[in-house]
């Protein structure tokens, strides 16, 4: 089975090639990690301690993770836990945010860089994020005696009929998959319906939850808040994790509805680094004043608090990983890749600082999260930007409503705490009984056998 899927995985690159020059060219995309993800030429671990590698694709997992490490430090701060990521953001994230980890490129799915990746790194136990399914990465930590888990585990309607479609090897990769830790009930029957064994299943609820700040004067909300020139007055629309055309129509909600609230003020937060310049573009097309995040610092802040110049009431976050930070200073809350095609982004952050939520209708990517907020009147659905400059003025013309919101959604959080805790549990034993892994737990991991 390796070499048909190294065969698969070349052809697909192939395929892709002019795809990947275009995309490396114009946005500097999968110049990095050359020598790690097609040779597995990863840092070399040198400790003997007990290892744990986590994968996190990019920026959202990588964040998913945080709870869980600090967890496992406490825990067991004799054990080391090393971070791989796949995307440039993401790794820009996971060396700022875990600068005591070691963190690098995640191999491609060849089978000789899985291979040299996990004799260089030597781990008792590999950790994979939500469906990062992959057979020559998972069969290389089986052979070298790792044991193998998936945390927040999920499968969505779409994941689930493309796997089914390739039921046998899906089946031959979740039978050798020790922990599956998954987000709900409905996501645990999807898997076991792909072949899993039931004995590794465990619904833990979703760790997104327990990684959620809830207060609004954590010292990098404060800070951010400082540096914004925010007056404790001000009501804060914030539109976060966007894409186009969803900050045009956050512009398009402000500008609105500024002239009749003066304090209203709007910040941005595009997904993407590439697409900071555009959106740029379209703030300067608007003729209103703005700013960038990365044109803020004490000094501004302090001018702008004392009325010097113009108040420049729009902001744009040029920045990556501060979005958490800055739901905090939010009232009222669009959570961004739900107008198009992307299936949403995580409405947990701003759910939990108690702000007043709402998002597009295309959020399939957090179906469960989206259901529970909405049953519990925690969240709106706008399906447009004529909907959405209708919500933000129901918000500002109906203080009570916004309240209601936000505390039902702050509540809704609170109740759905310790998914983090749970996984933990789950995975404690895999590193602590891995002398007594025995050779019948490689059983089926044959070079030529065909799933």
């Amino acid at each position: 089975m390796p070499y048909l899927l190294n065969l698969l995985y070349v052809l697909a690159l192939f395929l892709a090639f002019p795809w990947l020059v275009w995309q490396s060219f114009r946005k500097g995309k999968y110049r990095e990690g050359f020598a790690a993800k097609f040779l597995g030429r990863v840092p070399r671990r040198m400790s003997d301690r007990p290892c744990v590698w986590f994968h996190a694709v990019s920026v959202g997992e990588v964040n998913l993770l945080a709870p869980l490490l600090a967890s496992l430090a406490r825990q067991r701060p004799h054990w080391e836990c090393v971070v791989s990521t796949t995307t440039m953001t993401g790794m820009a994230l996971a060396k700022k945010k875990y600068p005591g980890q070691m963190v690098f490129y995640c191999p491609l799915d060849f089978s000789w860089a899985a291979r040299t990746a996990m004799r260089r790194i030597r781990p008792d136990l590999l950790v994979l994020a939500e469906t990062e399914l992959w057979p020559n990465l998972i069969r290389a930590a089986r052979e070298t005696g790792a044991r193998v888990a998936l945390v927040n585990g999920r499968l969505s309607d779409g994941s689930f009929r493309g796997y089914r479609r390739l039921r046998p090897l899906v089946a031959w990769i979740l039978r050798h998959i020790d922990l599956l830790a998954v987000q709900d009930e409905t996501y645990a029957e999807r898997f076991r319906r792909l072949g899993a064994r039931p004995e590794t299943m465990v619904v833990t609820g979703s760790m997104k939850f327990d990684g959620a700040q809830t207060d609004r004067n954590n010292p990098a909300t404060e800070r951010l808040r400082r540096l914004a020139g925010f007056a404790a007055d001000d009501v804060v629309f914030l539109a976060g994790s966007t894409q186009d055309p969803e900050e045009e129509a956050a512009l398009a909600t402000f500008a609105a509805l500024s002239d009749a609230w003066p304090n209203l003020r709007l910040v941005i937060v595009p997904r993407h680094p590439d697409r900071f310049e555009k959106v740029a573009r379209l703030l300067d097309q608007s003729g209103l004043p703005w700013q960038r995040r990365t044109a803020l610092n004490e000094d501004s802040a302090r001018v702008d608090a004392c009325g010097s110049g113009p108040r420049k009431r729009i902001l744009l976050v040029d920045t990556v990983g501060e979005l958490g930070a800055w739901w905090g200073t939010a009232h009222i809350a669009f959570v961004g890749g739900s107008f198009g095609n992307r299936g949403g982004q995580n409405m947990i952050e701003p759910a939990a600082y108690g702000a007043a939520v709402c998002f597009g209708p295309n959020t399939w990517n957090f179906r469960d999260i989206v259901a529970a907020m909405l049953d519990h009147q925690a969240a709106v659905v706008v399906h447009g930007p004529e909907e959405l400059t209708q919500f933000v003025r129901r918000c500002l013309e109906e203080p009570a409503f916004a309240a209601g919101l936000a505390e039902r959604a702050r509540t809704l959080v609170a109740s759905q705490l310790g998914a983090t805790g749970r996984t933990v549990e789950r995975l404690l034993p895999l590193v602590e009984s891995r002398d007594a892994l025995s050779e019948s737990s490689l059983e089926g991991f044959h070079p030529n056998q065909p799933p």
